[in-house]
């Protein structure tokens, strides 16, 4: 029998459209799209206003400036410009993570634990007889000591091979990453925006890392005629230049950043959407706008075959889909032993925090 839902009448109706926390996740959305500009999110949001009705008469675009300032996440210096705060930069990355990750788990994916016993720090309950190579300083003396006794006898002390009981520790997939971010000219081309995606994945990734796996490390590059670390704080400001791609100076410092790193698990992730054109030698730019120049492809193949050999895979995210320019990914491919993903802007972010977390489960040794 069908039934009846009855509810308590609430006088009023639906609450007011246009509340500060509904702005806010327009505020923040748009700030990825202007370079962390919040004069300029605030006058596109002022138009969107005049054309979408986005406040109400109780709640207008000046009352939510003036809790953007009351709640600490815009300042003003005292010549009348605004800037954001490190709170505006947290809820970006906090933003990003929401999107991204929300969607790997609404599809059943996302699970990253490792029940595989091996090398680590952390020691669990386990214990087993020691084999040749295991390490000295897993083995437990005080109860290899009491195997000795109770096998031996304490009269006549002995200790054997077979009395050495070894404590097993967990496998830790402690990881090392390098984000590579292509920041070249034609990022922005074609009137397509291919560098706000790749923004806030990195923001996304950042923010995962921080928050779940803190002992992993995310170091970030960006590429253009040149190639230079960037920290996260940095990323809602990012934008393209009017620049070549110079993806052999991009690995080559992201090669430098992982040969620091004491980890055994190290990968390099590249987002870009061309092929290498520039090279830098000897203070000076050798370009070719055409791209595939045999001279800059094959130093940068000799750099992904130099990956290969410190165990470092790379995994190209391709954001065009000319045949020419994937089938410069292939070579590449091929020749570091990575992968390479052919994606569009819309499902970078799933490909790579998938990718990630897959990749935590290997020991690339």
């Amino acid at each position: 029998m069908r039934g009846y839902h009855f509810s308590d009448f609430v006088p009023g109706g639906p609450p007011e459209k246009g509340g500060f926390d509904e702005l806010l996740k327009l505020f923040t959305q748009l700030l990825n799209y202007t370079a962390g500009d919040p004069g300029e999110t605030l006058a596109w949001m002022n138009e969107l206003d005049k054309k979408y009705n986005l406040t109400s008469n109780q709640y207008g675009m000046g009352d939510f400036i003036d809790e953007l300032k009351e709640k600490g996440y815009i300042k003003e210096d005292p010549s009348g410009a605004i800037s954001i705060t490190a709170k505006t930069e947290q809820t970006i990355r906090k933003s990003a993570l929401e999107e991204i990750f929300g969607k790997l788990k609404k599809a059943g994916k996302g699970n990253h634990n490792s029940n595989v016993s091996g090398l680590g720090e952390e020691k669990n309950a386990d214990r087993r007889e020691f084999a040749f190579g295991d390490s000295l300083d897993q083995i437990d003396m005080t109860a290899s000591i009491q195997n000795a006794q109770i096998n031996h006898g304490i009269g006549n002390f002995t200790l054997t091979e077979r009395d050495l009981e070894v404590e097993e520790k967990d496998y830790k997939t402690l990881t090392s990453t390098v984000l590579m971010i292509d920041i070249s000219h034609s990022m922005i081309l074609y009137g397509e925006d291919r560098i706000t995606p790749a923004k806030k994945v990195a923001m996304a990734l950042s923010e995962l890392i921080r928050t779940r796996y803190p002992k992993d490390t995310l170091d970030i590059v960006v590429f253009g005629n040149d190639a230079w670390p960037i920290t996260v704080k940095d990323l809602p400001y990012l934008q393209v230049g009017p620049y070549h791609t110079n993806t052999y100076a991009g690995l080559e410092l992201a090669t430098d950043i992982l040969r620091r790193r004491k980890t055994h698990n190290k990968q390099i992730f590249m987002i870009t959407d061309g092929k290498p054109t520039c090279l830098k030698e000897n203070g000076r730019y050798y370009k070719n706008s055409m791209g595939l120049d045999r001279k800059v492809i094959n130093k940068t193949l000799n750099m992904a075959a130099q990956c290969k050999r410190l165990q470092i895979p790379i995994t190209t995210f391709m954001i065009a889909k000319d045949p020419y320019l994937q089938e410069f990914v292939r070579e590449f491919t091929e020749t570091n032993g990575g992968k390479a993903f052919y994606s569009s802007l819309n499902g970078l972010g799933e490909y790579i925090f998938e990718d990630y977390i897959k990749n935590r489960r290997k020991t690339f040794r």
